[in-house]
């Protein structure tokens, strides 16, 4: 469906009861066998957590308040995990503690305590970070007049010094993409949202509405299809990027009024938004892979192995979808509700093994962050 004019709040129905509700949830996903099955609806999700695929469940860290990104270390054992209303950056190790590495300065939060507002978002280390001779680490985050990607610096201990990468993207009372994640070609990809002025997804010398793919500097990557930073376009708010063991990049997209996507992103392509919300047959128009019924809210995504991991907020479930079959189009008839229980975002493999650390947004005392293992 295209865009009707009206724009959708998200605050109040991205909560979840509390971290008690939630543990409680997560003992009865743990105590009870896996099975197979169809997924359930949105409503079922949120009363029915019981894994539909054989996983292993743990809490790892408690007392969090909204954890936006995971981004690892390069030892596989430790990441750096932002808050999102308070700007502050913590590393988290596989033991579950965890030590406070500074605040991302300049960030401006429109309503704490609204999902919707901004704030802190997402977070990537340099793929030659070390600490030493590179101690680079981007993050993205909103102020009082846009959106910006910055650099800092981190030696393993704290953050330190503050520089605007990219700057000039507008913000609106939502819709600002938010992940910024390193690919396999040693370029920064930075999703954008149209904040909410639809009509700058399709419009090619706005930064908003798109994917981007930009160098270190925040200069436009050599080889864009547009010459400038636009990798794609026609996007409304994705929040999720990764690349699976074939190189091929994937991100999930928030709908509107009716449909959330998983898309394969290539480049110069248009996705749609807003003239297309899910499929669609506008000539040049590049149609979603899988879908979702707009009660899901797709947040990121993540791959181990040959599939794609999704996190969603609203849908209160973790998604498994076999990469091949998503790229063939069969994705929608074999993709699988494996974990839920919980309005989760923040999602990451951990290095070298087959197991992701996911966090729930939202809860009324706290948030954690879960273990989950995968076949």
């Amino acid at each position: 469906m295209a865009y009707s004019g009206s724009w959708v709040r998200y605050s109040s129905r991205f909560r979840i009861p509390s971290l008690t509700a939630a543990a409680a949830l997560l003992a009865a996903c743990l105590a009870q066998p896996a099975s197979a099955g169809a997924a359930p609806s949105a409503t079922a999700a949120a009363t029915d957590p019981a894994p539909r695929a054989a996983v292993g469940v743990a809490t790892l860290s408690t007392g969090w308040s909204n954890p936006w990104a995971i981004a690892f270390l390069p030892d596989g054992r430790s990441a750096l995990v932002t808050e999102n209303e308070t700007s502050r950056v913590f590393r988290l190790r596989d033991d579950g503690s965890r030590t406070l590495v500074g605040k991302v300065p300049h960030m401006v939060l429109f309503q704490p305590g609204d999902s919707a507002k901004g704030g802190l978002l997402g977070a990537a280390l340099s793929p030659t970070w070390d600490g030493a001779k590179d101690k680079r680490v981007f993050f993205m985050h909103t102020t009082a007049t846009e959106t910006r990607v910055v650099r800092m610096h981190y030696d393993g201990k704290a953050l330190s010094g503050y520089t605007v990468v990219l700057g000039g993207l507008r913000r609106g009372s939502n819709h600002h993409g938010g992940k910024i994640a390193f690919g396999p070609d040693g370029y920064l990809y930075v999703t954008t949202g149209e904040a909410t002025q639809a009509q700058l997804a399709q419009d090619k010398n706005s930064i908003n509405g798109k994917i981007l793919r930009i160098t270190k500097s925040g200069a436009p990557a050599p080889g864009n299809p547009f010459g400038n930073h636009i990798y794609s376009y026609g996007h409304r708010n994705p929040q999720g990027l990764a690349w699976d063991s074939k190189g091929r990049l994937w991100s999930v997209e928030i709908g509107q009024e009716t449909t959330d996507e998983l898309n394969l992103i290539e480049p110069g392509r248009n996705y749609g938004w807003p003239s297309c919300e899910g499929h669609c047959t506008d000539k040049g128009m590049t149609n979603p892979k899988v879908t979702w019924d707009h009660t899901t809210a797709p947040a990121q995504i993540a791959v181990v192995g040959d599939n794609l991991y999704v996190s969603t907020l609203r849908g209160y479930q973790l998604w498994r979808i076999p990469a091949d079959a998503a790229a063939g189009g069969t994705g929608d008839a074999v993709k699988t509700f494996i974990f839920g229980g919980h309005a989760l975002r923040a999602l990451a493999k951990v290095p070298g093994r087959n197991e992701l650390w996911l966090g729930t947004s939202r809860s009324a005392d706290g948030d954690m962050i879960i273990r989950v293992s995968v076949e």
